[in-house]
């Protein structure tokens, strides 16, 4: 694969990646907000708070499967293109004589 292939893909990866991280940091907040109102209800501190480590949890596993799968992708994409880029075999296989 081209350097310049390589480095166009490594630039879409890290994109990819940086987004998921900015969208999940936005996720956060906005989930955030009604638990950490809840947190100062002293009746369901309790709850809100094992709730908040659930979520936090939970969106921590989705965003981490976002990267997982960009990076299994880029791994697929950047093999087949180092496999497009290799050059052919000039005039291809030498067709086989038939016996009869």
């Amino acid at each position: 694969m081209t350097s310049r292939k390589k480095s166009l893909t490594s630039l879409i990866q890290d994109e990819i990646d940086k987004g998921a991280t900015k969208v999940e940091e936005i996720h956060r907040a906005i989930a955030d907000l009604p638990l950490t109102i809840l947190e100062q209800i002293d009746l369901v501190k309790g709850p809100a708070t094992a709730i908040e480590r659930i979520q936090d949890h939970t969106i921590g596993a989705v965003y981490d499967l976002i990267r997982y799968i960009n990076e299994q992708v880029w791994t697929l994409g950047s093999e087949q293109l180092a496999k497009a880029a290799k050059p052919k075999p000039a005039g291809g296989a030498k067709p086989r004589a038939h016996r009869t």
